[in-house]
């Protein structure tokens, strides 16, 4: 996951502070030249770096933290705080036009950073605003691009406009809005080509969208895997063509995330959206508050309760019941499914562990925590059973559950202790939440059957 590496130092650096009753100012010092060597190590701009050390150690070195009573945690606060500012502080939106005007955006990119992609996650973003948007494919270099567009377009439930290769991308633009006007589509998303680098004919190509299209935000798409090269072409877009926002794509990968920490203090865009998989769900808005609690190991809580809440899709009377349920501890199988159903929406087990405070980043502990093929192994005993029994495990006699084993493929042993172990969490669930689901185990494990 991103970021793993510089949560896993800082959060040393902050243990050893932690653990200081007072500090002098060379323990603040030394601290500080560790975190600037876990920056630097994350491929985070030097210049942004140098500015960002400058501006912790000015407010450390300070009566009021050197001589409170928890100095090591006033430390931590100002990083946070110097963090979040140095990403942007506050969450920007991207810019919609007032009333039913049409709001044009054009989606630029190298090749390779998922542009194509993230357009139709965007699409989908407005759509679930009430909004009707428009997917012009004008990549006509590109193999399969038109077709990669109009099936991720068909997914999103979303209109798409294409004609094929043969046209100039200026000229599919001008027909792509005028069938937004006559569809009443009032959101227009341009997606351009991409090159494996920046050359003149790709910014003549965005120059002359722009010149003769009024396009309200340019969204530059940068991989967030290519670290410090990202804000580079983040900059050179910028000087070109003119940037309104970034979108960083594969921020679930094994990247350093210094682009994250970097692009907005070097070029002055903010980030809008991140990347967080391959789903077209996967499209996180940007929150420097959020994003900074995460790298410094603190949880991103807000985050999981918005992923809770878009991803609840069972209706209020269901979730009344299911709770009153819990409450008598009578959750059952059939409540176990959805449970999984609403957690898979979510990202998984996985994704909704490191998003929890003292866990995030730190991808081993999350692997010696869950095992997800075994909870698939658990969902496969689930579905070999019958409605009548996942509504009533009082029915799984010794027979029954010889039957299951067969039809989940895993040894009886092991659905005796699946069942079991549901029955003793079943007396818990007055304190679990309904999406995990019922199997805890002691300081938050989650305690597996085998």
């Amino acid at each position: 996951m991103a970021f793993e590496s510089l949560t896993d130092k800082l959060q040393n650096v902050f243990k050893n502070l932690r653990g200081k009753g007072r500090l002098t100012e060379e323990d603040v010092k030394t601290a500080l030249k560790e975190v600037k060597m876990a920056l630097l190590e994350a491929d985070v701009n030097f210049r942004v770096v140098k500015q960002f050390v400058k501006s912790v150690e000015a407010r450390a070195i300070g009566a009021d933290v050197m001589n409170g009573l928890n100095p090591g945690q006033m430390v931590i606060k100002i990083v946070n705080e110097e963090m979040t500012a140095l990403m942007g502080s506050e969450t920007t939106e991207i810019a919609m036009q007032p009333g039913k005007s049409t709001t044009v955006i054009m989606m630029c990119g190298l090749q390779g950073a998922g542009k194509t992609t993230t357009a139709a996650k965007l699409a989908g973003k407005f759509k679930l605003k009430g909004k009707k948007p428009l997917l012009v494919a004008c990549d006509i270099y590109r193999p399969a691009a038109i077709e990669q567009l109009e099936i991720n377009a068909k997914k999103q439930n979303v209109d798409a406009f294409s004609m094929g290769t043969k046209n100039k991308p200026l000229d599919i633009a001008k027909a792509g809005m005028e069938h937004a006007q006559k569809n009443g589509n009032n959101v227009v998303i341009i997606d351009t080509a991409g090159r494996l680098h920046i050359d003149e004919e790709m910014m003549q190509e965005l120059q002359e969208i722009k010149e003769n299209i009024t396009v309200h935000q340019t969204l530059l798409v940068v991989d967030a895997m290519t670290g410090q090269d990202a804000v580079n072409v983040a900059k050179e877009f910028d000087e070109k063509v003119g940037v309104d926002g970034v979108i960083l794509s594969k921020m679930d990968g094994d990247t350093r995330g210094g682009a994250a920490l970097s692009i907005k203090a070097v070029t002055g865009k903010p980030i809008l959206y991140v990347g967080m998989g391959e789903k077209l769900s996967d499209l996180e808005q940007f929150y420097p508050d959020r994003m900074a609690g995460r790298i410094l190991g603190m949880g991103d809580v807000l985050s999981l309760i918005d992923k809770a809440q878009a991803n609840m899709n069972i209706d209020a009377d269901k979730e009344k019941e299911m709770a009153s349920r819990m409450k008598k501890g009578k959750f059952d199988f059939e409540d176990y499914l959805e449970s999984m159903k609403q957690m898979r929406n979510m990202g998984g087990l996985s994704s909704i562990l490191s998003m929890m405070p003292g866990i995030g980043g730190k991808s081993a502990e999350i692997e010696s925590m869950v095992d997800e093929k075994q909870l698939a192994h658990m969902e496969a005993i689930v579905l070999s059973m019958t409605p009548a029994e996942r509504r009533n495990p009082k029915l799984l006699n010794p027979s029954r559950k010889h039957r299951i084993a067969r039809g989940a493929g895993v040894d009886i042993s092991i659905v005796n202790r699946f069942i079991k172990q549901f029955e003793q969490s079943q007396k818990m669930m007055k304190q679990l939440p309904g999406m995990m689901g019922g199997f805890g185990g002691k300081k938050g494990k989650f305690k597996l059957p085998f």
